[in-house]
Parts: C-alpha cells; structure tokens; sequence
C-alpha cells in the first residue's frame, strides 16, 4: 500500500477519532458546540523565543497569560497539571504561531503557579464553557477546593462515541510515561498498513497499534521518560504530513 493510499486512510479515521478531544453540548437550538480539549506540552514563554521566531507574538510573563493557534482571544480555558492536579482558570490573550510540538503557550507567572516541571511541561487545556460565569482563580488543589472543580461542565455535556475523555481527580504522585498518539482507526488492518509505512519512511521501532474496543485501534509510538525523548520522533511525523499529535501520559 502506497503512502498516500495511507493519508487518505488517516484522514478517514481522524473523521472518526479526531486527533484532537472535544467536547460536545447541544445548545438550545439543538445546534452542537464543540469546546476544545487536548493534552501536551506547555511553552513557557520568555522574550527570546519572539526575538528567535519561535513564537510570532509576545506578551507579559508578570500577569497570568496563555496564547494558542486555534483558539481566539478572550476564549476562556482551564489549564490543569495532572502531576499535582494543581490548575489555572484564564483567557487566550492572544492567538500565535508556535511550534505544533506545544499545545499552548503561558507566561511563566502561569506556569509557576502551576508548578510545571519545566523539563517536562505537561498540561490539560480544556476550553471553559461561554454560557458560565468565568471567574479567573488562582491556583488550587481540587482536594483544597472540590467545589470550583464543579465550575467545569464535566457532568453536563455529552461525549462523542468514539472519544473517551476523562479527567482523574485524584492526585497524580508518579509522573509516567508518555506516549505521542498518530491516530485511532475503525480498522486493525488500516493502523497495521501504516505502522509498517512509517517504520520505513522514519525508522522507528517504538511504534504500536493497541486494540481500544472492537472498533477502535490506536496507532502511537512510545513510551517516551520525557520531552525531549519525544521530540524527534514529534518532528519527524510532522515532516510527514501528520498535525495535531496529541501526548498521553501511561
């Protein structure tokens, strides 16, 4: 099967399983709304990524701050450290280009509120829904304030299908393995095809595909102990084509 046989099998399935989580509620006009959820690494900004071109917009690391690539300005997010459960309620200040590696860019006044370990910056992002009161909140434990954990509309909305989302209250003491997700197929036989392709487009020998349910198999590579043992392979597959990679942690 040739690679581009193989693209047009990864578009059909990322129709499937997106690559990236969302949210679904049904409005009252019974029109769906999507809001936005994805797990990565976080950029910690600093003047020199703008200066470098690593970042194509800049703001203060003094105040509480996150830029995104999707999401637009004054979009109100909850950002969440699965490590320590601690979190950050704030707005896009601004929508920027960054490497595709990143999730979401935040000034460091967020990310040490967060106590993000900086050589492994992991994050949550889900996007708070516009229909509720947006109260910015300092840092908190969902164990110290159970009940501002409620102000995420977990309970309320309806989940795809095919997408399991989750978010684990409990405390998170270890901090694991990552694993970069290529995507989920319908197929056992379409995630094979294109496993054994990119095992000889990038050489790659930590790539698997793990049966999910009867209808759902997921392509990944990994486990990865950090950042940056992930990062070529990151690279690598962008290069080929493939966007919107999410990270995992085991």
């Amino acid at each position: 099967m040739n690679l581009n046989r193989i693209f047009l099998l990864l578009i059909f399935s990322n129709v499937l399983f997106s690559c990236v989580d969302y949210k679904i509620q049904q409005s009252r006009e019974g029109v769906k709304k999507n809001y936005y959820f994805s797990k990565g690494f976080a950029l910690v900004f600093n003047e020199d990524l703008y200066y470098q071109k690593v970042v194509n917009k800049k703001f203060s690391n003094e105040k509480y701050g996150a830029m995104h690539n999707l999401l637009k300005v004054n979009t109100s997010v909850k950002i969440i450290n699965p490590s320590n459960s601690k979190f950050v309620e704030i707005k896009i200040s601004k929508k920027a280009n960054y490497p595709k590696i990143f999730s979401i860019v935040l000034s460091k006044s967020a990310a040490f509120a967060l106590e993000l370990d900086m050589e492994n910056p992991y994050v949550e992002v889900f996007e708070v829904k516009k229909n509720k009161k947006f109260i910015a909140k300092k840092t908190n434990t969902f164990d110290e304030e159970k009940n501002v954990a409620g102000k995420m509309p977990v309970d309320e909305i309806k989940m795809d299908d095919l997408t399991e989302v989750k978010v684990d209250n409990k405390k998170k003491k270890d901090k694991g393995n990552f694993i970069l997700v290529i995507s989920d197929f319908y197929f056992e036989a379409s995630a094979n095809d294109l496993m054994a392709e990119l095992v000889k487009k990038i050489k790659i020998d930590n790539i698997f595909v793990k049966k999910i349910n009867s209808h759902k198999y997921r392509l990944f590579v990994g486990p990865f102990k950090n950042f940056n043992a992930l990062k070529t392979t990151y690279i690598s597959l962008n290069n080929l084509g493939f966007e919107s990679l999410n990270v995992y942690r085991e």
